[in-house]
Protein backbone atom coordinates (compact mmCIF):
# COMPACT_ATOMS: atom_id res chain seq x y z
CA UNK A 1 0.00 0.00 0.00
CA UNK A 2 3.34 2.01 0.56
CA UNK A 3 3.76 2.22 -3.17
CA UNK A 4 0.60 3.57 -4.68
CA UNK A 5 -0.14 6.05 -1.70
CA UNK A 6 3.44 7.53 -2.27
CA UNK A 7 2.48 8.02 -5.57
CA UNK A 8 -0.60 9.51 -5.43
CA UNK A 9 0.73 12.37 -3.07
CA UNK A 10 3.46 13.01 -5.40
CA UNK A 11 1.10 13.33 -8.69
CA UNK A 12 -0.04 16.27 -10.37
CA UNK A 13 -2.92 16.40 -11.85
CA UNK A 14 -3.55 17.21 -15.74
CA UNK A 15 -6.61 17.96 -17.95
CA UNK A 16 -8.04 15.30 -19.98
CA UNK A 17 -10.22 14.97 -22.71
CA UNK A 18 -13.34 13.07 -22.25
CA UNK A 19 -13.98 10.32 -23.81
CA UNK A 20 -16.70 8.16 -25.08
CA UNK A 21 -17.24 4.07 -26.17
CA UNK A 22 -19.99 3.60 -27.76
CA UNK A 23 -21.27 -0.10 -29.34
CA UNK A 24 -19.12 1.53 -32.19
CA UNK A 25 -16.24 3.82 -32.36
CA UNK A 26 -14.24 5.21 -29.39
CA UNK A 27 -14.75 9.32 -29.23
CA UNK A 28 -12.63 11.58 -27.54
CA UNK A 29 -13.01 15.46 -27.18
CA UNK A 30 -9.89 17.22 -27.49
CA UNK A 31 -10.85 20.50 -27.67
CA UNK A 32 -13.54 23.47 -29.39
CA UNK A 33 -12.00 25.47 -31.93
CA UNK A 34 -14.39 28.01 -33.46
CA UNK A 35 -17.75 26.55 -34.36
CA UNK A 36 -16.39 22.95 -34.91
CA UNK A 37 -15.52 20.33 -32.19
CA UNK A 38 -12.19 18.60 -32.24
CA UNK A 39 -13.15 14.86 -32.29
CA UNK A 40 -10.47 12.01 -32.03
CA UNK A 41 -11.95 8.57 -32.98
CA UNK A 42 -10.95 5.15 -32.22
CA UNK A 43 -7.00 6.85 -31.86
CA UNK A 44 -6.96 9.26 -35.04
CA UNK A 45 -5.76 12.82 -35.40
CA UNK A 46 -7.96 15.37 -34.36
CA UNK A 47 -10.60 16.30 -37.16
CA UNK A 48 -13.12 19.61 -36.61
CA UNK A 49 -16.44 18.65 -36.69
CA UNK A 50 -19.12 21.42 -37.16
CA UNK A 51 -22.87 21.22 -35.87
CA UNK A 52 -25.04 19.04 -38.96
CA UNK A 53 -21.64 17.73 -40.12
CA UNK A 54 -20.48 13.67 -39.61
CA UNK A 55 -17.16 12.09 -39.21
CA UNK A 56 -16.58 8.54 -39.05
CA UNK A 57 -20.06 7.43 -37.63
CA UNK A 58 -19.95 9.97 -35.13
CA UNK A 59 -22.50 13.21 -35.85
CA UNK A 60 -22.34 16.28 -34.35
CA UNK A 61 -25.64 18.03 -32.98
CA UNK A 62 -24.45 21.25 -31.24
CA UNK A 63 -20.78 22.51 -30.33
CA UNK A 64 -20.45 24.64 -26.54
CA UNK A 65 -17.45 26.55 -25.36
CA UNK A 66 -16.04 23.56 -23.68
CA UNK A 67 -18.65 20.53 -25.29
CA UNK A 68 -20.42 18.99 -27.62
CA UNK A 69 -23.46 17.04 -28.92
CA UNK A 70 -22.91 14.20 -30.73
CA UNK A 71 -25.02 11.23 -32.25
CA UNK A 72 -24.20 7.32 -32.96
CA UNK A 73 -26.69 5.22 -33.98
CA UNK A 74 -29.27 7.58 -33.42
CA UNK A 75 -28.26 8.34 -29.86
CA UNK A 76 -27.24 11.62 -28.52
CA UNK A 77 -25.20 12.47 -25.32
CA UNK A 78 -23.50 15.66 -24.85
CA UNK A 79 -19.40 15.11 -23.80
CA UNK A 80 -17.63 17.75 -22.19
CA UNK A 81 -13.34 18.26 -21.93
CA UNK A 82 -12.39 16.14 -18.73
CA UNK A 83 -15.54 14.71 -17.49
CA UNK A 84 -15.48 10.37 -17.48
CA UNK A 85 -16.11 8.12 -20.38
CA UNK A 86 -20.15 7.59 -21.08
CA UNK A 87 -21.60 5.00 -23.62
CA UNK A 88 -23.92 6.16 -26.54
CA UNK A 89 -25.87 4.09 -28.66
CA UNK A 90 -25.57 0.97 -26.82
CA UNK A 91 -28.92 0.44 -26.20
CA UNK A 92 -29.00 -1.81 -22.26
CA UNK A 93 -25.99 -0.33 -21.13
CA UNK A 94 -22.21 -0.98 -22.23
CA UNK A 95 -20.06 -3.03 -20.25
CA UNK A 96 -16.86 -1.62 -21.47
CA UNK A 97 -14.88 1.43 -20.37
CA UNK A 98 -12.28 3.04 -22.77
CA UNK A 99 -9.62 5.42 -20.59
CA UNK A 100 -6.80 7.50 -22.80
CA UNK A 101 -3.62 8.04 -21.44
CA UNK A 102 -2.06 11.20 -20.27
CA UNK A 103 1.94 12.12 -21.21
CA UNK A 104 3.21 10.56 -18.24
CA UNK A 105 1.21 7.10 -19.45
CA UNK A 106 -0.78 7.59 -16.09
CA UNK A 107 -5.26 6.69 -16.71
CA UNK A 108 -7.01 9.44 -15.19
CA UNK A 109 -10.02 10.78 -15.42
CA UNK A 110 -13.67 11.60 -13.39
CA UNK A 111 -16.10 9.17 -11.90
CA UNK A 112 -18.79 8.89 -9.21
CA UNK A 113 -18.65 7.95 -5.29
CA UNK A 114 -21.76 7.52 -3.94
CA UNK A 115 -23.05 9.99 -6.36
CA UNK A 116 -20.50 12.53 -5.54
CA UNK A 117 -17.91 14.21 -8.52
CA UNK A 118 -13.97 12.11 -8.16
CA UNK A 119 -10.99 12.28 -9.70
CA UNK A 120 -9.27 9.16 -10.40
CA UNK A 121 -6.45 7.40 -11.17
CA UNK A 122 -6.13 3.65 -12.03
CA UNK A 123 -3.67 1.97 -9.72
CA UNK A 124 -2.95 -1.56 -10.56
CA UNK A 125 -0.80 -1.98 -7.69
CA UNK A 126 -3.23 -0.69 -5.01
CA UNK A 127 -5.06 -3.34 -3.22
CA UNK A 128 -7.39 -1.39 -2.36
CA UNK A 129 -9.33 1.85 -3.24
CA UNK A 130 -7.68 5.16 -1.89
CA UNK A 131 -9.77 8.02 -1.10
CA UNK A 132 -7.99 11.37 0.78
CA UNK A 133 -9.80 12.92 3.66
CA UNK A 134 -10.73 15.75 2.09
CA UNK A 135 -12.23 13.94 -0.59
CA UNK A 136 -13.97 11.90 1.87
CA UNK A 137 -15.50 14.75 3.73
CA UNK A 138 -16.45 16.48 0.46
CA UNK A 139 -18.52 13.19 -0.76
CA UNK A 140 -19.80 13.11 2.76
CA UNK A 141 -18.33 9.64 3.35
CA UNK A 142 -18.83 9.04 7.07
CA UNK A 143 -15.20 7.12 7.38
CA UNK A 144 -14.63 7.51 10.92
CA UNK A 145 -16.98 4.19 11.55
CA UNK A 146 -14.87 2.44 9.13
CA UNK A 147 -12.68 -0.02 10.41
CA UNK A 148 -9.30 2.39 11.59
CA UNK A 149 -6.05 0.85 9.89
CA UNK A 150 -2.54 2.36 10.04
CA UNK A 151 -0.60 2.35 6.67
CA UNK A 152 2.40 3.52 5.10
CA UNK A 153 2.43 7.14 3.65
CA UNK A 154 5.22 9.47 2.12
CA UNK A 155 5.20 10.75 5.52
CA UNK A 156 4.96 8.05 7.75
CA UNK A 157 2.91 5.42 8.87
CA UNK A 158 -0.57 7.35 9.41
CA UNK A 159 -4.13 6.93 10.22
CA UNK A 160 -7.09 5.42 7.62
CA UNK A 161 -10.33 3.56 8.03
CA UNK A 162 -11.36 0.78 6.04
CA UNK A 163 -14.78 1.26 4.30
CA UNK A 164 -17.19 -0.08 1.75
CA UNK A 165 -18.67 2.37 -0.83
CA UNK A 166 -22.19 2.50 -1.32
CA UNK A 167 -21.45 2.65 -5.28
CA UNK A 168 -18.53 3.70 -7.12
CA UNK A 169 -19.14 5.08 -10.98
CA UNK A 170 -17.18 4.98 -14.04
CA UNK A 171 -18.21 6.05 -17.20
CA UNK A 172 -21.95 4.46 -17.32
CA UNK A 173 -20.91 1.31 -15.38
CA UNK A 174 -21.89 1.05 -11.65
CA UNK A 175 -20.44 -1.47 -8.73
CA UNK A 176 -21.70 -1.82 -5.46
CA UNK A 177 -20.23 -1.93 -1.83
CA UNK A 178 -16.38 -1.69 -3.27
CA UNK A 179 -14.15 -1.71 -0.20
CA UNK A 180 -11.94 1.44 -0.01
CA UNK A 181 -9.65 3.10 2.28
CA UNK A 182 -9.24 6.72 3.61
CA UNK A 183 -6.74 8.55 3.99
CA UNK A 184 -6.04 10.95 6.90
CA UNK A 185 -3.84 12.72 4.69
CA UNK A 186 -5.06 14.72 1.29
CA UNK A 187 -4.59 12.93 -2.03
CA UNK A 188 -4.89 14.91 -5.60
CA UNK A 189 -7.43 11.99 -6.35
CA UNK A 190 -8.65 9.06 -5.70
CA UNK A 191 -7.00 5.66 -6.58
CA UNK A 192 -8.50 3.26 -8.33
CA UNK A 193 -7.36 -0.05 -7.04
CA UNK A 194 -8.00 -3.86 -7.24
CA UNK A 195 -10.96 -3.57 -4.77
CA UNK A 196 -13.03 -2.15 -8.16
CA UNK A 197 -10.58 -3.59 -10.75
CA UNK A 198 -10.48 -6.98 -9.95
CA UNK A 199 -14.16 -7.00 -11.33
CA UNK A 200 -12.94 -6.38 -15.16
CA UNK A 201 -10.99 -7.18 -17.77
CA UNK A 202 -8.50 -5.16 -18.19
CA UNK A 203 -6.72 -4.40 -22.03
CA UNK A 204 -3.96 -1.84 -22.39
CA UNK A 205 -3.09 -0.74 -26.22
CA UNK A 206 -0.51 2.34 -26.89
CA UNK A 207 -2.45 5.03 -24.93
CA UNK A 208 -5.43 3.23 -24.52
CA UNK A 209 -6.70 0.85 -21.76
CA UNK A 210 -10.04 -0.93 -21.95
CA UNK A 211 -11.79 -2.29 -19.16
CA UNK A 212 -14.50 -5.01 -19.53
CA UNK A 213 -17.09 -5.54 -16.84
CA UNK A 214 -16.59 -9.49 -16.27
CA UNK A 215 -19.92 -11.74 -15.59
Amino acid sequence: MKTFVQTALAGALAVFASTVHAAGPSVALSGVLGSKALLVVNGTPPKGVAAGESHAGVKVIAVGKDDATIEIDGARQTIRLGESPVSVGSGGGSRRVVLMADRQGHFVNNGLINGKRMVYMVDTGASFVAIGRTDAERMGLDYTKGQPVRMNTANGVGQAWRIRLDSLTIGDIQVSGVEAVVTSEPMPFVLLGNSFLSGFQMTRANDQMVLEKRN
